[in-house]
C-alpha cells in the first residue's frame, strides 16, 4: 500500500506546528477511543473503524492515561480530564487484582485473559499515575506510591541494582533478565519525580540509567558501548534469546535502534533534574551509533535493529523508532549547541511527514516495509495509542519553551 506524499512542508521547529501536530493525532482517537462500558478501545484500521473491540492491554490502557493527562494540561480540554479518570478507573477496576496487588496484562472482553505481570506493564501504572496527578487527581498520589512499592517487593534485585522482568500471577519470577523494563521504569520514576518532587524517585532513575548506560552493572555492558536487550540471570548478555525468532516483535533479537535513543533521551531529562557531564557524553554516543547503524541511505528512516557488526537484522521500519529519534535529536540540540543533531531531527522529520504520518485520518502509521510500504490497515494496536508521537512533541515543545 504506497504512501500519499504531501506537498507542504512545515517548520518542524514550530511551536505551532507540533501543538497542531499533537491535535491532529488526538483527532484520530478523541471520537472513538473511549468506551463508555470502561477503559479504552484499542485496535483501530488505518480510518479508524475499530477491528478488536475486547482486548485491552495493561500497556495500553495506561497509555491512553498519560495521552489524556498530558492533553489536558496543554489544552486544558475539560474532557481530557474526564477520559483521564475513565482510564484511571479501568486500571483500578479492571486490570488490578485487589488479591495480589498485580496488574493484568491482558484483558479480553471485561475478563482476564493474560494474569502474567510485568515490570514493564507496573513501570507504565506509575507512568500513569504520575501524570493523572499532574493533570489534578491527587488521589493518584496513593496509587503512584503503591505501585512503587509494588516493583520494589516484587521485582527490585538489590545484588544488582535493577529490576526483574517478569512474575506469574502468585508472583514467582521467570529467570528472564531484560533492559526495557527497567529503562520505561527510568521513565516512569522520572515522571514520579517530576509529579511528586520526592527524590527517591529521582534516585531510583538515576541508578538505573548508571546501571545500563555507564558501567554500572559491567557484565551487562557490550564493548562497543551499545544497550543489548536480553540477559541471563546473572546479567551476562543472552546473546541467543529470539535469535531463530524473528516474529517475535516484542523481544527481537539484536539491538533495537530504537532504545539506544531512548535511553539517550532518557538520560537527556535526567539531567535537567542531577546534571552529571557523562549524561551529555552517553546520550552523544548513543544517538551517534544508532544513526551510523540504523539510517538507512537508501530509503530513509530508521531500522528496527542491528547485530552486533552493525548489519542489519530487522529492516521493517516502525513508528516508535522514529519517533524516539526526533526528541532525542532536539534534546541533543538544545544541550549541545551541534547543529547536527537540528539536521537529524529535521531529516528525520522530513521521512516521517512523507511515509508515517497519515495526513488524511490522522495519527501515524506503524509499520512499513524497507521500501516504505504500508504491511497493513491497522494503524494502531492494543499498545501503540500514539505516546511515542506524541511524547516525542511534547518533549520538543520543552526544549523550544526555553528558548
Amino acid at each position: 500500500m504506497p504512501n500519499s506524499v504531501p506537498v507542504a512542508q512545515p517548520d518542524y521547529r514550530s511551536a505551532s506546528f507540533l501543538l497542531r501536530h499533537i491535535r491532529h493525532t488526538l483527532s484520530f482517537y478523541d471520537d472513538k477511543a473511549v468506551d463508555p462500558a470502561g477503559g479504552f478501545f484499542q485496535c483501530f484500521l488505518d480510518n479508524g473503524d475499530i477491528f478488536d473491540r475486547d482486548t485491552r492491554t495493561l500497556v495500553g490502557s495506561c497509555r491512553f492515561v498519560f495521552n489524556y493527562a498530558r492533553a489536558y494540561l496543554q489544552f486544558g480540554e475539560a474532557r481530557y480530564l474526564e477520559w483521564t479518570k475513565h482510564g484511571m478507573r479501568y486500571l483500578r477496576q479492571v486490570h488490578r487484582n485487589p488479591a495480589t496487588g498485580g496488574y493484568a496484562w491482558k484483558i479480553v472482553a471485561g475478563r482476564v485473559a493474560d494474569d502474567t505481570n510485568h515490570c514493564y506493564g507496573l513501570a507504565f501504572v506509575l507512568l500513569a499515575s504520575a501524570w493523572a496527578m499532574r493533570a489534578g487527581m491527587q488521589e493518584a498520589k496513593v496509587w503512584l506510591e503503591e505501585t512503587f512499592e509494588l516493583m520494589e517487593k516484587r521485582f527490585w534485585l538489590e545484588e544488582f541494582g535493577v529490576y526483574a522482568n517478569e512474575a506469574d500471577g502468585a508472583w514467582k519470577l521467570s529467570s528472564y533478565r531484560g533492559q526495557n523494563d527497567n529503562m520505561h521504569a527510568c521513565e516512569a520514576l522520572l515522571a514520579a519525580f517530576e509529579a511528586t518532587g520526592e527524590r527517591h524517585y529521582l534516585e531510583r532513575a538515576a541508578l538505573l540509567a548508571t546501571q545500563f548506560t555507564n558501567g554500572g552493572l559491567p557484565q551487562a555492558a557490550l564493548p562497543d558501548g551499545q544497550i543489548w536487550e536480553h540477559y541471563r540471570s546473572d546479567w551476562h548478555p543472552d546473546l541467543e534469546y529470539n535469535k531463530r525468532d524473528a516474529s517475535n516483535h516484542i523481544r527481537p533479537w539484536g539491538i533495537q535502534t530504537g532504545h539506544q535513543t531512548e535511553w539517550a533521551k532518557l538520560l537527556l531529562i535526567l539531567d535537567r533534574h542531577a546534571p552529571a557531564e557523562w549524561h551529555t557524553q552517553r546520550a552523544q554516543a548513543l544517538f551517534d551509533i544508532s544513526i551510523e547503524y540504523g539510517w538507512d541511505a537508501k530509503y530513509g528512516g530508521l531500522f528496527y535493529g542491528y547485530d552486533l557488526s552493525g548489519s542489519v537484522c530487522f529492516d521493517q521500519k516502525y513508528f516508535w523508532v522514529q519517533a524516539e529519534n526526533l526528541a532525542a535529536a532536539a534534546l541533543l540540540a538544545d544541550r549541545t549547541g551541534k547543529e547536527k543533531y537540528w539536521q537529524w531531527y529535521k531529516r528525520i522529520w522530513e521521512y516521517c511527514w512523507q511515509h508515517f504520518v497519515d495526513h488524511q485520518y490522522g495519527a501515524w502509521y506503524r509499520i512499513l516495509s524497507v521500501d516504505n510500504q504500508r504491511l497493513s490497515d491497522r494503524k494502531s494496536c492494543n499498545n501503540k495509542t500514539d505516546y511515542h508521537t506524541m511524547g516525542a512533541c511534547y518533549e520538543v515543545l520543552n526544549v523550544l519553551g526555553k528558548r
